[in-house]
């Protein structure tokens, strides 16, 4: 059997570390990894790729700082060539990015048997990029690999047949287990306390009064406590356009970190602020509070039992929850996305 897999940003990398751990260690199975080169240079890719032991991509198509629509297109085309040439027996992708619904597209087109992980996950905002790529993937997907009851919910109530749908728990759940023994500490000071942030999110970045709002609630944060932020290229691009000045900032930037660096970063700091979508989760694992910088999440449980909060762009309503989660007690005693073993799940889900 062969399983054609499809990657390009960093939370995809993560998750197929684990999977493509567990394809090699089950017997009669083959993987062909294709890199679509979304995420391209070396913090953003390469050094998540030497962290974490994943093998070196068979292909890499090297598609990337390109429209939406035209980076897809490209894409498809490619990996369409590709599943000619490697003849799968199934394409497996992750999340919700431009190369999940590439590989995707490219899968249905050619006939071959699509896997999605992550399916199921919905913020319901029609708006989003990667709400319309997660689900456009789904309705095409011949195994879902929902990580919670919710997405098995929402599968279910968009008309999926549950035949199709497995409940497998979240592989980012075994990566944090397996790698945070091997975090490591940043090339950079880190204050003794400290709030996490990071921000990247096209409808906080592009938006020069969203952005403007959001970075004006980072600098009073930090008068409560410092504010350490791993900077995205492309927020430092966009802070620039705005004239913001980064240099004399109160927040305390640093360059982008990897995996190990990030999952040290979450373990010693005391709150995390993000727009992503895989960190609120991480911090959940880590049993950290967070304050999510959207109107809306993928993760509504993480919200139900009060670990993770929504909290829009107010910078007023930023603060005041800082100060309040700032003195929270750790109470942490749900295990809300399985044991550590959904990579095997998923594996023995594909190779019965």
């Amino acid at each position: 059997m062969k399983i054609l897999s499809v990657i390009g940003a960093r939370p995809q990398f993560v998750k197929a570390a684990m999977v493509s751990a567990e394809i090699d260690r089950t017997e009669g199975v083959e993987e062909v990894l294709i890199h679509t080169g979304q995420h391209f240079d070396a913090n953003m890719s390469q050094l998540f790729f030497e962290e974490m032991g994943l093998r070196a991509p068979d292909h890499n198509l090297g598609i990337h700082s390109l429209p939406h629509e035209e980076m897809v297109a490209q894409m498809q085309r490619q990996l369409t060539i590709l599943i000619g040439q490697e003849k799968p027996d199934y394409v497996l992708v992750y999340g919700d990015t431009d190369s999940t619904l590439a590989g995707a597209l490219a899968a249905h087109g050619s006939g071959v048997r699509l896997c999605h992980v992550e399916a199921g996950l919905r913020s319901f905002n029609p708006m989003m990029r990667e709400e319309y790529n997660r689900i456009e993937t789904d309705k095409r997907s011949d195994l879902l690999f929902a990580p919670t009851e919710t997405a098995v919910a929402n599968l279910i109530a968009e008309g999926i047949n549950p035949d199709r749908i497995v409940r497998t728990g979240d592989v980012m759940k075994d990566a944090a287990l397996h790698f945070m023994p091997l975090a490591k500490h940043p090339a950079t000071t880190l204050p003794d306390r400290f709030a996490l942030c990071t921000l990247h999110r096209a409808e906080n970045t592009d938006h020069p009064d969203i952005l403007k709002e959001l970075l004006l609630a980072l600098e009073m944060t930090t008068q409560y406590v410092p504010v350490v932020l791993p900077l995205h290229p492309r927020t430092r691009n966009k802070m620039l356009e705005i004239g913001y000045p980064i240099a004399r900032s109160p927040i305390n930037f640093i360059e982008p970190v990897g995996y190990l660096e990030m999952l040290y970063l979450l373990s010693h700091c005391t709150l995390v602020l993000t727009d992503s979508g895989g960190l609120q989760k991480e911090a959940y694992f880590a049993h950290k509070y967070c304050l999510t910088l959207r109107k809306e999440t993928e993760w509504m449980e993480l919200c139900a039992r009060g670990y993770n909060h929504l909290l829009g762009h107010n910078h007023v309503d930023i603060v005041n929850s800082v100060q309040i989660f700032l003195n929270m007690p750790p109470l942490f005693v749900d295990d809300l996305y399985g044991d550590g073993h959904t990579a095997r799940t998923i594996v023995s889900a594909i190779r019965p």
